[in-house]
């Protein structure tokens, strides 16, 4: 069934999942590469990671499951003995498109929506006809066998979980997100295609989307040629380059075989629609920018906090562990002279850690405070250790709070 995938589905197949897996590795490779920095931002990363995933997954499962208990309990389930001929139909089309698996299907009241879908829960499929569209498609010869075979599609190219993770990210580019989702969808038209009668009456199906229940019998096809001629121009070529859908009488022409030139789309709209990210299917330019600047508005007010307390907690612990060999050599100097030294010199320390923070001592007490970059430590050595050895507490400084000091001083 090679020849139902559209070509340009199988490239954006490819370069999607190429893209989306180059940018998990970045991710993973800049964490490993912080590692020694701050293993409890790693681990930080990790955990909310694992969180906002099982949050996901638990969204989901409630979400579809309740999808799926409203088909069940509401729905009428296409069977042999119910609606033997759209059953008919649906086998005919898994026949035709080689599933080995025939998924259950459903027909649910429409409310005067022309559409189908395709579903899935915890690894079975569902393919749901809306009502409207059976009814409408009643008087075809064709039936509504286009549909169905466009559903089977979507069963068919549906991602598993590994690779739908791997492509998501390349997915919310602009321009590549929106060309994927249409090429997706040209691809589950030939699948229709491939269980229709003839190309017209699954163009005639189709256009049953744009021209209503009544009126796709009469419509011209030789109309829309006369539209995609038409259909030129900046703010056209714009707004389809951020659809998720082709334009119907794209999709009508295409199934038709017609290989005729189409209008060029305008350079100038691929340059204003690089800068417009994907948000997702059915979701408009408009609402898709607003919703991803709010989306990423919330994520900095909480990352940014989070962020400064992870760098200020690395940075402090590691004046904690660069400024051990100063505390051993002011011990030994006092436990040698029976004196806090007057500088830091007389003990043979320098005045800054290898980091740049700097070291201030008090001659009278030997209190040793560390001003690093983020803010400063406290160190106050008391002697009562084995052997009269010194032991050393420390507290933040000035503007140190407790998440930023962690456990580093206890």
């Amino acid at each position: 069934m090679s020849e139902t995938i559209c070509p340009r589905d199988r490239t954006l197949t490819a370069l999607s999942l190429i893209i989306g897996t180059l940018f998990w590795l970045g991710v993973v490779g800049e964490v490993v590469r912080h590692r020694t920095m701050s293993a409890g931002l790693a681990v930080a990363v990790v955990a909310a990671v694992v969180v906002v995933v099982g949050i996901g997954f638990i969204l989901y499962l409630f979400a579809q499951s309740a999808a799926i208990a409203h088909l069940r309990g509401n729905a009428t389930e296409v069977t042999e003995g119910q609606l033997p001929n759209l059953d008919k139909q649906l086998a005919a089309c898994c026949e035709v498109l080689k599933l080995p698996r025939r998924p259950t299907m459903y027909i649910q009241n429409g409310n005067g929506v022309l559409n189908a879908f395709a579903t899935r829960f915890l690894g079975h499929k569902y393919v749901v006809l809306l009502s409207s569209i059976v009814d409408a498609m009643d008087g075809s010869p064709n039936g509504v066998r286009f549909y169905i075979g466009h559903e089977l599609g979507h069963v068919l190219r549906h991602d598993n979980i590994l690779v739908a993770f791997l492509r998501w990210p390349a997915l919310r580019l602009p321009l590549l997100g929106a060309a994927f989702s249409r090429a997706r969808e040209t691809t589950c038209d030939r699948h229709g295609l491939a269980c229709s009668d003839s190309p017209e009456l699954a163009a005639r199906s189709l256009a049953a989307l744009s021209a209503g229940a009544k009126h796709w019998r009469d419509v011209s096809l030789e109309g829309y040629r006369r539209q995609m001629t038409a259909a030129k121009g900046f703010w056209n070529s714009f707004h389809e380059l951020l659809s998720s859908y082709p334009w119907t009488a794209k999709r009508i022409l295409r199934i038709l075989g017609e290989t005729s030139p189409r209008p060029r789309r305008n350079p100038f709209a691929y340059f204003l629609a690089a800068f417009v990210p994907y948000a997702g299917r059915g979701v408009g330019a408009a609402v898709g920018l607003i919703l991803y600047v709010y989306a990423i508005g919330i994520m900095a007010a909480i990352a940014i906090p989070q962020y400064h307390i992870y760098v200020t907690r690395a940075q402090l612990a590691q004046a904690v562990v660069e400024s051990q060999p100063v505390r051993q050599k002011l011990a030994q100097y006092y436990l040698s002279e029976g004196a806090v030294p007057q500088t830091l010199k007389d003990a043979g320390v320098a005045r800054h850690l290898p980091d740049g923070a700097q070291l201030a001592l008090n001659p009278h007490d030997m209190v040793l405070t560390i001003q690093a970059p983020s803010g400063e430590l406290i160190f106050t050595p008391r002697q009562g250790g084995n052997g009269g050895a010194i032991v050393w507490t420390c507290v933040g400084g000035p503007g140190v709070t407790p998440e930023e000091l962690g456990t580093m001083c206890h």
